[in-house]
Order: C-alpha cells, then sequence, then structure tokens
C-alpha cells in the first residue's frame, strides 16, 4: 500500500502564514511529479503548485509570490508554505503524487495518488 498523509492545515487570520506537509509511505515506489491542489465551497478543484522531481515548480498564477512549493526527497515528503494568507485562500488542500511501485516484473507505470485533504480556514 502507499499512503499521502498531510498535516499543517488550520485557522490563521488573514496575513498570516501556515506549512503544510505531506509525507508518502508505505510499499517501495518512486515519485515524479508531486502538487497541491485546493477545492473551495462551490468552486471546482484547482492546482495550486506543482513541483518535478528535479526541483522544477510552477503555481497558480492567485499565488504566486506568496506561496512556495519544496520538495525532501530523502524523507519523501512534499511541502507547501502559504505566505500573506487571504480569505479566499479558504479551501481543502489536497496533496498529488505521480508514483511508480515496484512490482516482481519490475516498477509499474505511473499512477496518481492523491491525500486525504486539509482543511484551511483564512478568517478574522
Amino acid at each position: 500500500q502507499v499512503q499521502l498523509v498531510e498535516s499543517g492545515g488550520g485557522l490563521v487570520q488573514p496575513g498570516g502564514s501556515l506549512r503544510l506537509s505531506c509525507a508518502v509511505s508505505g510499499s517501495i515506489f518512486r515519485a515524479g511529479n508531486m502538487g497541491w491542489y485546493r477545492q473551495a465551497p462551490g468552486k471546482q478543484r484547482e492546482l495550486v503548485a506543482a513541483i518535478a522531481s528535479g526541483g522544477a515548480t510552477n503555481y497558480a498564477g492567485s499565488v504566486k509570490g506568496r506561496f512556495t512549493i519544496s520538495r525532501d526527497n530523502a524523507k519523501n515528503t512534499v511541502y507547501l508554505e502559504m505566505n500573506s494568507l487571504k480569505p479566499e485562500d479558504t479551501a481543502v488542500y489536497y496533496c498529488n503524487a505521480e508514483l511508480s511501485r515496484w512490482r516482481l516484473a519490475g516498477w509499474s507505470d505511473p499512477a496518481d495518488y492523491w491525500g486525504q485533504g486539509t482543511q484551511v480556514t483564512v478568517s478574522s
């Protein structure tokens, strides 16, 4: 089995900061692209930030300059540092990872895995 376990969500005032973590554990795997998505009530799920295995990143325009995505390959963990938070950042944040798993015949084709989601609320 493979699990993506998120932590770090919570309630914060506008202008504040939070740091989300997503740790991948379970069976033998190798990770490709990883990213963070979010979904607010009544809205579609959207990509917030993504990071490739080599470290290249991209961001949604609404968070660029405020959020930073990073990864620690030794810890199998991806992070999202969120600064200057705004009420419109309120959403459930989901971790996503593109993973290949070890099988007797070798590495499987990459597949998407998702975390359970963590609530981020920005309010006074």
